[in-house]
């Protein structure tokens, strides 16, 4: 990436916990990588005040046009892929790393019309999914015949639109609260599955109606999230993966997300405007 002849500028929505990691590494290291910050957005933007550069905080979400950019990066909430999703299409490439928001046929298949009328990429980072490029090749080979994929967090790691978990108890054990497809799961856990989502769209041909998910709350789950992957093929085919990823109680996010995200970012820049097989999905 060194060797671009212009910085490329980037725009992040959203200053939780990932979008405060993606604008640090962007101000500490966007220089030598041809990346530079053209703006920092976040609902309460008094979070941002100290932390980022002035120039740089963006207060009105509304006002992003006036920011020259070539790529804005959601790190926020799914509402705002689907309130700015299209918008942000019409001026920049766009990274979703809210990609639950995609269960919604509507807003997905616009989402990819604005990307082919403007010219622009619709980006799906790799997250926390272990093997999403090898999903996307079987898929593409036309040999995927089935993915499951199970979620499982301490309780206090989950934000459920219903009041599924709070009746939970330290020290209860395991508890699956649901099972299903992967379109039906999204919006009950929006801020969760977005590894299953990532699934889905990686297994474009089964989508989110076809993927099955299920989300499980584990008490014994202190230290980190655990995410399983069941793909069947072709003539007997599978593959079954684990991945644990380290995290404190209470974190949507495991830590070794932020590193993964940062990497996908950094592919997608890498092959700007061109939809990846490798670190994520292009749309």
């Amino acid at each position: 990436m060194a060797t671009r002849s212009s910085t490329l500028r980037i725009g992040v929505v959203g200053y939780g916990h990932l979008g405060q990691y993606l604008v640090e590494r962007i101000i500490k290291d966007g220089a030598g990588l041809g990346l530079t910050l053209a703006f920092a957005w976040n609902r309460n933007p008094h979070k941002l005040k100290g932390l980022v550069p002035d120039h740089l905080i963006l207060e009105d979400l509304s006002a992003f046009k006036t920011r020259v950019c070539e790529v804005i990066v959601e790190v926020c909430h799914p509402q705002i892929v689907k309130d700015f999703g299209v918008q942000f299409l019409s001026h920049a490439h766009f990274l979703v790393g809210s990609p639950s928001a995609l269960c919604d046929p509507e807003l997905n298949q616009q989402l990819r019309q604005a990307a082919s009328l403007h010219g622009n990429t619709l980006y799906v980072p790799s997250g926390a999914l272990w093997g999403g490029q090898d999903i996307q090749r079987l898929d593409d080979s036309g040999a995927l015949t089935g993915v499951f994929v199970r979620m499982s967090k301490h309780p206090s790691c989950f934000r459920l639109t219903e009041d599924t978990l709070s009746d939970w108890t330290e020290g209860e054990g395991r508890r699956v609260l649901f099972r299903g497809s992967v379109a039906e799961l999204c919006p009950l856990a929006p801020n969760n599955v977005n590894t299953m989502a990532a699934v889905a769209v990686a297994a474009g041909t089964l989508g989110f109606p076809g993927v099955i998910g299920e989300i499980v709350s584990d008490t014994a789950l202190r230290d980190y999230h655990v995410v399983e992957v069941e793909v069947s093929g072709a003539h007997g085919f599978s593959v079954h993966t684990v991945r644990r990823n380290p995290a404190q109680l209470g974190a949507v996010t495991g830590s070794a997300t932020y590193n993964s995200f940062w990497h996908s970012l950094l592919g997608e820049l890498n092959a700007l405007g061109t939809p990846l097989l490798s670190q994520s999905t292009g749309l």
